[in-house]
């Protein structure tokens, strides 16, 4: 019996994150003059690849083009082009494609019936593909997006790869339910969460490979914080120092007397802020102007992705420049100990630098006080 899967691809998902736009919404052609490159097709890719050798078992509805035709014929997937009520005007091209075309495939999708549905975005193509379906049928999100707040979403397209592997096999998965989250990005872009409740699809429950809902608040232990900034400060030299987003990272550039992006990556010298709110390609600059780099970043609340979520900028290029040893991670262990032993997620988009990354790293948890915690690679999750 074959397996029915329908296949959705954002293809400006994720579009702004590396040129600092916090975002793809109406963006896009501002995203490509900063010379953003598109990847959630890429992606894609990453996870469908585990069903390559079950290929004769699967058949795949999606839309025209480079929403999900142009992969299914480059791995060679028995597929089918849909259009919703004999709409055949969906667009796939990169700068017209827009969320009536997400909804329509989908809506296309459901009209045909599969087994479950498979879409590549960010929170917005979520709360697009729940406008469209509601929790008619299980859902499974790969992440491509800037913004991953919500629980329909695989940890990494490896572990949505392993998800459907597990499917196509005919192994025992489970559902429950997942929120869809999303948040205004025109408040996103100006350092403000606003994030909102749309409702819940049916996600398969292998929860060692689906992403738990980004937690909200803020640390409240200002005292650790403190104790971990000063750690950091006193080795602020002539070094250049890129600060990347959170608001752990907040509070530090907070104890300078700094302005902070807190959604965006800012870069520090003698303990001076000397640029705001950098794309790539402005750090790529400053780093060629200095012999020596540190980059201090944080991992997200009840996820664990210290790569891959909400700071595109830190592109693989900028991390493989700055080098592994030279990265800082700074974190409370209340905020480890919420991992529940969960390693740390690194999701570049390059599983090379992925997995150069893995291993144990030194995190900085107070004044003189370190933990060695394990960062895994998204194969690793397997």
């Amino acid at each position: 019996m074959s397996l029915r899967l329908g296949l959705v691809i954002n293809p400006v998902a994720g579009l702004g994150g590396s040129v600092a736009l916090k975002g793809s919404d109406d963006v896009s052609q501002m995203a490509l003059e900063r010379g953003a490159t598109a990847k959630s097709n890429a992606r894609a890719e990453i996870a469908l690849q585990a069903l390559v050798p079950y290929r004769s078992q699967i058949t795949i509805l999606t839309a025209a083009n480079n929403m999900g035709e142009s992969l299914c014929q480059k791995l060679g997937f028995d597929y089918q082009v849909v259009s919703y009520e004999g709409d055949d005007n969906v667009t796939s091209d990169l700068l017209s494609s827009n969320e009536s075309d997400t909804i329509d495939t989908a809506r296309a999708i459901k009209q045909a019936g599969v087994d479950l549905l498979v879409f590549v975005g960010g929170d917005g193509t979520a709360r697009n593909i729940y406008s469209a379906i509601g929790d008619y049928f299980p859902v499974l999100g790969i992440p491509a997006g800037v913004k991953i707040h919500s629980g329909v979403y695989a940890v990494t397209p490896t572990s949505a790869g392993h998800v459907l592997e597990l499917l196509v096999r005919n192994e025992l998965v489970t559902l429950m339910e997942a929120d869809v989250m999303d948040i205004d990005e025109a408040l996103f872009r100006q350092g403000i969460v606003k994030a909102r409740r749309f409702g819940e699809m049916q996600v398969p429950a292998q929860l060692r490979y689906m992403q738990a809902v980004k937690m909200g608040g803020k640390e409240s232990d200002e005292l650790v914080l403190a104790d971990i900034a000063a750690d950091v400060i006193k080795h602020m030299d002539e070094q250049l120092f890129v600060i990347g987003s959170g608001s752990t990272t907040e509070f530090l550039m907070q104890e300078l007397g700094l302005k902070n992006t807190l959604l965006g990556v800012d870069l520090v010298r003698d303990q001076d802020l000397i640029a705001s709110d950098v794309t790539e390609q402005q750090i790529l600059k400053y780093i060629e102007q200095h012999d020596q780099v540190k980059l201090v970043i944080t991992l997200i609340g009840g996820q664990g992705h210290v790569f891959g979520r909400g700071n595109q900028q830190l592109s693989p290029r900028v991390i493989r420049k700055i080098g592994r040893d030279n990265i800082i991670i700074i974190a409370t262990k209340t905020k480890l100990e919420a991992l529940n032993n969960r390693p740390l997620i690194v999701d570049t988009g390059d599983s090379e630098l992925d997995k150069e990354l893995g291993g144990y790293i030194k995190i900085t948890t107070g004044y003189n006080d370190y933990v060695m915690y394990q960062i895994k690679n998204p194969e690793g999750l397997g």
